[in-house]
């Protein structure tokens, strides 16, 4: 009996082991379920926190995004308006200014034209008076007189042949022949210089004065010219000699004074400047 006791005892304990076994298995397996469960619970709870912090970012992105674009866009369009504007003043203040600049530019002008009217006014005026005082600095060319009272017996023949008694032929004339008795005086026909008195071998003693523009006077056939001297300033009508008979050209003539005028060093008619 006691044998069957303590199989009894033995094979009730090996059934509270089987239990607590199985019991520890049963309760790790509850714990284990709960832990997933909870594990999945708060994946998918995060997946959902991930997603609806997801969506609020993009709502606010997407929001930023567009009042960022709209925000840009008005920039943007603020900044092409003050750009437009900046230009548009730009363009009106250059107009203004180039209206300004014409205008400057047209008074300027205008008042440069008539400076320059002036200017040439006054040039004018100018050369007007140099002009007159040239005019009146103008030398006149002489005013010949007849160097002696009488008839003209031989005329100027430069360019034509007149008869000499003397040389008994027909010759040329430089000059004019003034009929005038010996010693008659001789004045100067215009006032001038003494060039040269001298002793011509075919006009006899002959005094030659200078004059002014080119002119001078030759007076031949004299008897004396003591009166003046070579160099000597003389004034028209002064004495400068005394009718002769010493040109042998014209020795067999009646007695005359031989007169001849030239105008650089070119023979004229006397008559032509005598007055």
């Amino acid at each position: 009996m006691n044998r069957q006791r303590r199989g009894y005892n033995k094979s009730e304990m090996d059934i509270k082991r089987v239990l607590y076994i199985a019991g520890g298995i049963l309760s790790l397996s509850v714990i284990a379920f709960i832990a997933i469960f909870i594990l999945g619970s708060g994946k998918e709870h995060e997946s959902e926190i991930a997603k609806y912090n997801t969506s609020i970012i993009d709502d606010y992105n997407t929001n930023t995004i567009e009042e960022t674009s709209s925000q840009m866009g008005r920039t943007v369009n603020e900044m092409q308006d003050e750009e437009n504007s900046v230009q548009s003043n730009e363009i009106t203040n250059e107009v203004a200014n180039n209206s300004q600049s014409d205008d400057d530019s047209t008074k300027y002008a205008i008042n440069t034209s008539k400076v320059e009217s002036k200017s040439v006014n006054e040039t004018k005026k100018e050369n007007k008076v140099v002009k007159e005082e040239k005019k009146e600095e103008e030398i006149k060319d002489p005013e010949f007189a007849m160097p002696v009272e009488g008839e003209i017996i031989r005329e100027y023949a430069k360019e034509s042949l007149v008869y000499s008694p003397t040389l008994d032929e027909w010759i040329t004339h430089n000059g004019i022949d003034i009929a005038a008795e010996k010693t008659t005086v001789v004045k100067s026909a215009e006032a001038g210089t003494v060039k040269s008195i001298k002793n011509d071998p075919r006009y006899g003693l002959t005094v030659v004065i200078e004059h002014v523009n080119g002119f001078s006077s030759v007076y031949s056939n004299l008897l004396t010219a003591e009166f003046i001297e070579e160099g000597e300033k003389v004034k028209k009508g002064q004495t400068i000699g005394t009718v002769g008979n010493t040109a042998t050209f014209e020795i067999a003539d009646e007695s005359h004074l031989h007169f001849e005028i030239l105008k650089n060093s070119e023979y004229v008619d006397p008559e032509l400047y005598v007055k």
